[in-house]
């Protein structure tokens, strides 16, 4: 089983490659399930209910997010599209919304979705770890196939996650800092890793941010309102091929193109 993981979808041109390129990307490398990050979809940050809609009208399985889920303008989309839009599962309980899911595939084949959210540099809500262990003990009664997008800053706080989960989870896939890293492999005990997917966006930015808004608010470090680059529109992400039986991942490989860098030839 091939699963399909689209980095952090920033902006609407985004949105427009990615869904341009999926049909011939699923189609090139076989994917049975597709999974994209939305929190940063509408125009930098958070998502809207018409854009939940268009991207489960075009065939994504799952959506996961970050911190950023919060600045939707209808917070209540986390209610209508649970069980498809999840927020990080370690937020404090009363928050709206859910943090996993599972899904079934052909053949009755089953595979959760869990969304975690790091505490390093960022808030300091409950701890991914524990919240994540007692979790997929939960969900591995139903299927081996778990797929965790852990949104989160630091570097380290992402390969120790992904290390204590190893040989529990098919794979473990970092988000958040929009910057794809080329650190992919199969730990020891079958978990596909990788630090960062990296982002669907335009490159020629400041992790999807508007160079000169971006230099102006390093500098200054005072508020300088963002605003989202245009140039360069990249599509990022990685494919996970799992044994569904055993949950174990057999291959990871990072996908970096634009529109006219991909060739479907099958």
């Amino acid at each position: 089983m091939r699963i399909l993981f689209i980095a952090d979808l920033v902006g609407e041109d985004a949105i427009d490659l990615a869904l341009d390129l999926l049909p011939r990307i699923k189609n090139h490398f076989h994917i049975d399930f597709t999974i994209a990050n939305a929190e940063n979809a509408d125009k930098g940050k958070g998502v809207t209910p018409q854009i939940v809609a268009r991207l489960k009208e075009n065939n994504i399985n799952c959506l996961t997010s970050g911190n950023h889920i919060w600045n939707t303008r209808k917070k209540e989309t986390l209610i209508e599209n649970v069980n498809f839009l999840l927020r990080p599962l370690n937020y404090p309980e009363g928050n709206l919304g859910t943090g996993s899911a599972i899904f079934t595939l052909a053949d009755n084949i089953k595979i959760a979705v869990l969304n975690l959210q790091g505490r390093s540099f960022m808030s300091a809500i409950d701890c991914p770890f524990r919240t994540g262990e007692k979790e997929i003990r939960k969900l591995r009664s139903e299927t081996p196939n778990i797929i965790i997008d852990f949104h989160a800053e630091a570097t380290a706080e992402k390969q120790a996650l992904g290390w204590y989960f190893d040989g529990r989870v098919a794979a473990v896939i970092g988000t958040h800092t929009h910057v794809q890293t080329a650190d992919e492999r199969i730990l020891p005990k079958g978990t596909a890793y990788i630090t960062d997917a990296g982002m669907c966006g335009p490159t020629d930015s400041v992790i999807g941010m508007d160079i000169e808004k971006a230099i102006k608010r390093f500098i200054l470090q005072s508020h300088v309102y963002y605003a989202m680059a245009k140039d360069n529109i990249y599509f990022n992400g990685v494919v996970v091929e799992i044994d569904e039986r055993t949950g174990r991942a057999r291959d990871i490989f990072r996908l970096n193109f634009n529109k006219a860098g991909f060739k479907d030839e099958s």
